[in-house]
């Protein structure tokens, strides 16, 4: 079942050819991972949500408390059974329906879907193969929006094509000034011994939360030096590790770019200190 407005529905019909995410892509979006009815990393969704609908100009309703959108989440993740297990949400807001380019009003609905997941904790990936080439027919351009979890993903679409024809199991994408920015879906980390590296937010990459905490275990190990520049394309085959993250996976490390194959040591290092942190949170 589908909550739409706070109200929990069967049908799966309920936008209308109206709807300005459908039509402009007019819309905001957060991938939750929820665990026997936590939210993970809730207080860092709710504040990028926040900031980007002021950015997007959306009008906050009152009742947008952390509190509020957390019960709204937990209750549909209760009336679809999944209370005692892990789950894959999706938080859509959008500015309903009317208007072109300019909205007619600047009210805003909300719809929470929600869909099992395997794993509790994350886990390293049993993958003997993950290729990744670059994604160089349409660049990211860098600045605040492309930040932003918004319904528009032409590139991401059009990037996740190609790595199908061409027998990839991700892209990296570039953006105008010829920098990685990031992978089609998560941010880029590179390792060089005990320095790692991530592109910043001025580069285009999104603003991600998984990004976030895995800075955050970086910073706080001891063992490694975190630095937030733009990556060259030539940096990737010198590299000795290129690892993905996002919240659904934690943790993808890259196995193969173009001729050079990668170890995933400090990948998985810093995957076991996720885990320990969020089993201690």
């Amino acid at each position: 079942m589908i909550n739409f407005n706070g109200k929990l529905i069967k049908e799966d019909n309920f936008i209308t050819n109206d709807n300005r995410g459908y039509k402009f892509g007019d819309a905001l979006f957060e991938t939750l991972k929820v665990v026997h009815g936590k939210i993970l990393f809730w207080e860092d969704h709710y504040f990028r949500l926040m900031a980007s609908m002021r950015i997007m100009r959306m009008e906050i309703p009152m009742n947008f408390t952390m509190e509020f959108l957390e019960a709204e989440i937990l209750k549909t993740i209760n009336v679809n059974g999944l209370a005692k297990s892990s789950a894959r949400v999706r938080f859509n807001v959008d500015r309903g329906d009317g208007g072109r380019y300019l909205p007619k009003e600047n009210r805003v609905s909300y719809s929470i879907d929600a869909e099992p997941l395997p794993n509790d904790f994350y886990t390293v990936s049993s993958l003997k193969s993950y290729t990744v080439d670059l994604y160089k027919d349409y660049s990211v351009a860098p600045g605040l929006l492309s930040t932003l979890k918004t319904n528009n993903k032409a590139i991401n679409i059009l990037g996740s094509i190609y790595a199908k024809e061409n027998d990839f199991d991700n892209c990296l994408l570039l953006n105008t000034n010829k920098s990685v920015v990031e992978a089609l879906q998560g941010n880029l980390f590179l390792v060089s011994g005990e320095h790692i590296k991530t592109p910043p937010i001025t580069d285009g990459c999104l603003n991600g939360v998984m990004r976030k905490q895995i800075i955050d275990v970086i910073l706080n190990s001891g063992d490694y030096v975190l630095e937030e520049a733009s990556i060259s394309p030539f940096e990737l085959q010198k590299a000795d590790e290129l690892f993905i993250t996002n919240v659904i996976i934690g943790i993808q490390p890259i196995l193969k770019y173009r001729k050079k194959v990668f170890d995933t040591k400090v990948s998985e290092d810093i995957l076991r200190r996720l885990n320990t942190k969020m089993r201690l949170s």
